[in-house]
């Protein structure tokens, strides 16, 4: 919902250390594979009890998320690198709460069984739309700079990320968040089945 709005930020933001990372010959895979791997070791992290840990590996998984479109943007994007940003990101989403599971499975196993089935719904709409969009030429004027079509909803990026760092703070309402932020999830499924179905014709 807010990630249009953010994006002009982030991207002024992130300019200067892509500009020296992109001038190092760091190159935008490599950006992206790190951030997965510390992202794993929030997991971990969170698995151990280990919240405050989480959240800095939550956030450096994040910064490097921003750096790997911006290097690429600076040398050669391919569609490998953008194959890999979503691939990543998406699993990524889905081992964060699992983490909380493992942590505490008597009291998270389901919320967080619920909250990662609610994703499967976001993010299969999501890709399904990118495809056929993809096939009939159309492109997403509020991301221009993305190597596939963005169709936003109520839950995107920014919203998910507002709740795992809400989760790493709080992790005793783990399950209230989880419960919630799916039903969210639920809504912006369904508004992007009704895109499709309506625009797919």
């Amino acid at each position: 919902m807010f990630d249009a709005t953010l994006l002009p930020f982030v991207k002024r933001a992130i300019d200067r250390p892509a500009r020296m990372l992109a001038a190092s010959g760091i190159r935008a895979d490599q950006i992206t594979l790190f951030g997965f791997g510390i992202g794993l070791v929030g997991v971990m992290a969170l698995w151990a009890g280990l919240f405050w840990t989480a959240l800095f590996c939550l956030a450096l998984n994040r910064l490097a998320d921003g750096l790997d479109g911006a290097v690429a943007r600076l040398t050669a994007p391919t569609d490998r690198g953008a194959f890999l940003d979503i691939a990543l990101d998406f699993m990524f989403y889905g081992l964060f709460p699992l983490g909380f599971a493992l942590h505490d499975p008597g009291t998270n196993a389901l919320p967080a069984a619920l909250l990662i089935a609610s994703f499967i719904g976001t993010g299969s709409s999501f890709l399904a739309f990118s495809i056929i969009a993809e096939k009939r030429g159309l492109s997403s004027e509020d991301y221009p700079t993305k190597g596939i079509y963005y169709l936003g909803g109520l839950t995107e990026g920014t919203e998910t990320i507002a709740l795992f760092v809400a989760m790493c703070l709080f992790p005793a309402a783990f399950p209230w968040l989880a419960y919630g932020f799916a039903a969210l999830c639920a809504i912006t499924t369904l508004t992007r089945w009704l895109a499709g179905w309506r625009m797919f014709i």
